[in-house]
């Protein structure tokens, strides 16, 4: 990924601070959601939803949309491709060669990446994103900034509908800046299995979904009737893997089951959800950090007053 990463010089909305996002009383709402915003793309498109569930793949998808974003006319060695994904991949610890490889067959197989022909060097295999891929990751994008709009009214969503290109820019710094934060790319034992494994961010996004009240009480926090019988079959996994997720932070305490009439009622620790809202804030932050780089380096745009959202065409993205 080219783009530096230095401070960002725009004063009209400073960017936000993880801490000042952990510290803010609608921080867990928005999370909540954003949860339930990400719940709607992995409905609409759930075949590309696996394909990015867990942290791992997580770190390989934004890194090889990033490279897709890069890519330029006047450089036609520029953009993605799999020696490209692969030496990020393993330079990241993220996985091995053979997986970073076959995740990109995925990907093409399901056409969610596509070859560019380029005629000047037949060897260079050159990669671009497909419309729903575009969708997919255009939506998870203005799915945030519609959430920080909420915080402070910033206008951000609005300002990306307006000028697609603080999008094009936001989203490779982002993922840099993500990648490189030991707070994001190693999250907390208490939640790692569940990131480790595949779906699993999607089931803890499921879980924060069903939180109507997140302030702890004995020091926890009640998610709600569940059954992982249910989780199973409403993401397509096997209840065996499901065990294997929950056991872990079960066995330490920060989380379990309570029983209500005839309903297992799911709890989480305080200490379990600190550590998970702690992590969410580092991708919020990182983000808002990018966008008002973008705004301010790539848009030119120095205003205080975002465009009227009411006369601006409606984002299509998945889950709104």
């Amino acid at each position: 990924m080219h783009l530096p990463v230095q401070s960002s010089p725009y004063q009209s909305t400073d960017p936000m601070t993880a801490a000042e996002l952990i510290a803010h009383p609608l921080f867990p709402r928005i999370d909540r959601r954003l949860a339930m915003h990400l719940i709607a793309i992995h409905e609409q498109t759930p075949r590309l939803a696996r394909l990015k569930a867990s942290h791992r793949k997580w770190l390989m998808t934004q890194s090889l949309y990033a490279l897709t974003l890069e890519r330029t006319e006047d450089d036609p060695h520029s953009g993605l491709s799999q020696s490209r994904l692969v030496d990020i991949a393993t330079s990241i610890g993220a996985v091995s060669h053979n997986t970073a490889r076959a995740f990109l067959q995925e990907l093409l197989t399901y056409k969610f990446l596509t070859e560019i022909p380029t005629p000047h060097d037949k060897r260079l295999r050159l990669l671009d994103t497909t419309e729903a891929s575009r969708k997919a990751m255009t939506g998870w994008f203005m799915g945030h900034m519609s959430c920080l709009d909420e915080l402070d009214n910033g206008g951000r969503h609005a300002r990306c509908v307006a000028d697609g290109r603080i999008f094009r820019a936001a989203q490779p710094r982002a993922a840099r800046r993500l990648i490189e934060n030991p707070v994001w790319r190693y999250p907390a034992e208490s939640i790692n299995s569940f990131l480790q494994s595949e779906l699993g961010g999607m089931i803890l996004h499921e879980i924060i979904s069903r939180i109507d009240d997140f302030t702890p009480r004995d020091g926890k926090v009640v998610v709600g009737p569940s059954s992982l019988a249910d989780l199973a079959a409403q993401y397509f996994i096997s209840v065996t893997n499901l065990r294997r997720m929950f056991k872990k932070a079960e066995t330490s305490g920060l989380m379990g089951w309570a029983e209500a009439s005839d309903q297992r009622v799911l709890w989480l620790s305080a200490t379990f959800l600190d550590d998970y809202l702690l992590w969410q804030a580092q991708k919020f932050a990182a983000l808002d950090e990018a966008y008002c780089w973008a705004v301010q380096n790539v848009a030119g745009d120095t205003t205080t007053s975002p465009p009227d959202a009411a006369e601006l065409p409606q984002h299509d993205g998945a889950g709104g």
